[in-house]
């Protein structure tokens, strides 16, 4: 499982067999969330049990690091 980094209780990161599209898994608090990279953004697809305030904050990380998360994607499945 690849780590990108962790950030308010939530591990974000990868599985080790990935498909496209791009996307990213968050994982923590007894919830979990994924993030597929539209070519221009990362949109959330699902989300279960995370709190709206979580869900902000993840979203804005994601946002702030997406050259990294693409970056690093595109080096372990690219």
């Amino acid at each position: 499982m690849p780590e990108l980094f962790r950030l308010y209780g939530f591990l974000f990161m990868f599985f080790s067999h990935e498909h496209e599209p791009i996307h990213v898994h968050v994982i923590g608090n007894d919830a979990e969330a994924k993030f597929s990279w539209n070519g221009n953004q990362f949109v959330l697809e699902r989300a279960r049990n995370v709190k709206n305030n979580d869900l902000r904050k993840i979203k804005k990380a994601i946002t702030v690091n997406s050259d990294i998360i693409v970056k690093r994607w595109n080096e372990l499945f690219g």
